[in-house]
């Protein structure tokens, strides 16, 4: 199990430093898209900063703990995206016939599928996360090491949600809009603090779209330093991610041929 849990690490590592080279070959394109999204999430931020200048409390949450909360969305989305990239176009690979190429790799298709492309403004995502956290909220060496573990976490959540939801192609036929519209909206309410939703919607947010795995529980656990957050944040994105692959293997004995002849180099 080791042995097998450590060559599965070894692909991603070789994935992910082969889709940043290619990335790399256009070295001014990767950049400014990298540092556009990094600007992009800072005006958020900078909004909230604002918000939190004029109103200090909202509900139990003050500044830092939205702040915590957008680093740890921004790096979980940009830790995901920038190593398994592939998840945000699985909808439309499916509906264009497109598995056929992976479905020719020597071990289970759905690792190298994800692994097989990168999102360059994932890198800003990611990098914003960590700054934000480091520089704003300060933390020990304690709350790095934990907020390391809730953002994997995160990128676990992200992954494993857009797999489920992009899957339901093999099963409505073209999901796409389905999909992103989907995503987007787990996106939006992981950014904005848990206190202004109750009842229903709360409910929502820890199942149909699972946002509270995203923000919520990472951010108490880094708020109170405790185990039994994390330990729920880490449960919840491994149930989800779980989900998310046996909807895709059982949606892929649908799956029809493409027919398509393409390289992938």
């Amino acid at each position: 199990m080791w042995r097998a849990f450590k060559n599965y690490l070894q692909l991603v590592g070789a994935y992910a430093r082969i889709n940043l080279n290619a990335q790399l070959e256009y070295r001014g394109a990767f950049i400014s898209e990298a540092v556009a999204m990094f600007i992009n999430d800072g005006f958020w931020v900078a909004f909230w900063v604002m918000f939190f200048s004029r109103f200090p409390v909202v509900e139990g949450w003050s500044r830092n703990d939205v702040l915590m909360l957008w680093a740890v969305t921004a790096a979980g989305f940009g830790i995901a995206y920038a190593v398994m990239g592939n998840a945000l176009h699985l909808a439309g690979v499916i509906v264009n016939g497109q598995l056929d190429l992976w479905l020719l790799h020597p071990r289970e298709v759905l690792s190298h599928l994800l692994l097989g492309r990168t999102v360059a403004t994932a890198w800003g995502d990611a990098a914003f996360g960590y700054l934000v956290y480091l520089i704003f909220v300060r933390p020990d060496l304690a709350h790095i090491v934990l907020f390391i573990l809730m953002t994997l976490s995160t990128a676990l959540v992200f992954v494993g949600f857009g797999v489920m939801s992009a899957s339901l192609t093999f099963y409505i036929g073209n999901g796409t809009m389905l999909a992103e519209q989907w995503r987007f909206a787990m996106i939006s309410f992981a950014t904005y603090p848990e206190a202004l939703f109750t009842g229903v919607v709360k409910t929502l947010l820890f199942t149909m779209i699972p946002a509270g795995f995203v923000s919520y529980v990472p951010v108490h656990a880094l708020r109170e330093l405790s185990l039994w957050y994390a330990a729920a944040a880490v449960l919840g994105a491994v149930v989800i991610t779980a989900a998310g692959v046996a909807v895709f293997y059982i949606g892929l004995r649908r799956y029809e041929s493409g027919n398509l002849i393409s390289m992938n180099g």
